[in-house]
């Protein structure tokens, strides 16, 4: 048997793991690629794995009770959300994230889905024709610096959010100088950057909705789940909501018959806020290299539970 740790990977969709996969074989582990969110496929390939090095597959304890090297899930996100910490903190663990490697990527994002939506750009793309040249959407669009815009999360992508918003609108009020329900009352845009907890699942709901002024945006780049969409869509026919530009869904991809993709008033783009060159590269370069950081010094680089004695990797590597 090979004294060599192993490290697998679970899925990564159309991500090119060729940086990680290097620097792994480079400091002497063993790598193998499943390319499956499937829990049968994973145990398959990575029972014996010593790292598993996770895009979205759900990693339960059942899960990891069948791998007993397991020593690391370093994930491909900054969410979590898809793995049970609690369940690998007690089975001595270490989960780690990327961090914020596309905090600029997803900020842009979500002020570009902000200007676009108030400024009903899908309207006036699909009307750029000698027939439609003259129609002109009701109402019209609402002056930008008129306008507060709301920001729900002001961790590192709210704070450079409201960076970018700040020159051009009335005000900007975040949740960390105001409650959530004061942000919700105030925002003509209102936009979500909260990680998914149990505590921010769904928080994005009816009562939340309720609370915004009539005509609002919604704007949603943090997780699918934080919002609700049958509220949103409920919302959007009401006309509380006067449009939205949502970059992620409690399913992916969005059903092609799903109300949001047949409302005029929606922009949605496959979750794509963090997608840049640069940024695409270090979500590789930081999966691998947390793994890495694990059985050179003792500890991962960002984990996100805290093992009261460090893992012990007696599989030395170079």
């Amino acid at each position: 048997m090979s004294s060599s740790p192993l490290a697998v990977y679970t899925d990564a969709d159309d991500v090119d793991l060729a940086y990680g996969t290097d620097v792994l074989g480079a400091h002497g582990f063993r790598v193998l690629n499943v390319g499956s969110r499937d829990p049968r496929q994973i145990l398959r390939s990575a029972a014996d794995a010593d790292a598993l090095l996770v895009g979205y597959a759900e990693i339960d304890d059942e899960l990891m009770a069948a791998m007993p090297n397991l020593r690391i899930i370093s994930l491909l996100s900054s969410g979590h959300d898809q793995v049970d910490v609690a369940a690998a903190t007690r089975r001595g663990i270490w989960v780690s994230t990327v961090g914020h490697p596309a905090v600029d990527e997803v900020a842009t994002h979500a002020w570009m889905l902000a200007l676009a939506c108030t400024r009903r750009l899908g309207f006036f793309i699909d009307k750029a024709n000698p027939r439609d040249w003259d129609a002109r959407p009701q109402p019209a669009p609402r002056r930008l610096a008129d306008l507060t815009v709301g920001i729900v999360g002001m961790g590192a992508i709210g704070s450079r959010v409201a960076t970018l918003a700040a020159p051009g609108v009335r005000r900007v009020v975040g949740t960390d100088s105001a409650g959530l329900d004061e942000v919700l009352r105030a925002a003509d845009i209102l936009i979500v950057c909260l990680p998914l907890t149990p505590q921010t699942r769904g928080i994005i709901d009816d009562r939340a909705l309720s609370l915004l002024p009539t005509g609002s945006h919604l704007i949603n780049v943090s997780r699918g789940t934080v919002v609700d969409t049958d509220a949103v869509v409920t919302a959007l026919e009401s006309g509380r909501l006067a449009g939205a530009g949502l970059d992620v869904f409690d399913t992916e991809p969005l059903p092609a018959d799903h109300p949001l993709t047949a409302n005029p008033a929606v922009i949605t783009t496959p979750h794509v806020a963090y997608l840049s060159d640069a940024s695409e590269a270090e979500y590789v370069r930081r999966q691998a290299d947390a793994v890495v950081s694990l059985w050179r010094d003792g500890t991962p680089l960002r984990a996100i539970n805290d093992l009261t004695e460090p893992v012990s990797t007696s599989k030395g590597i170079s």
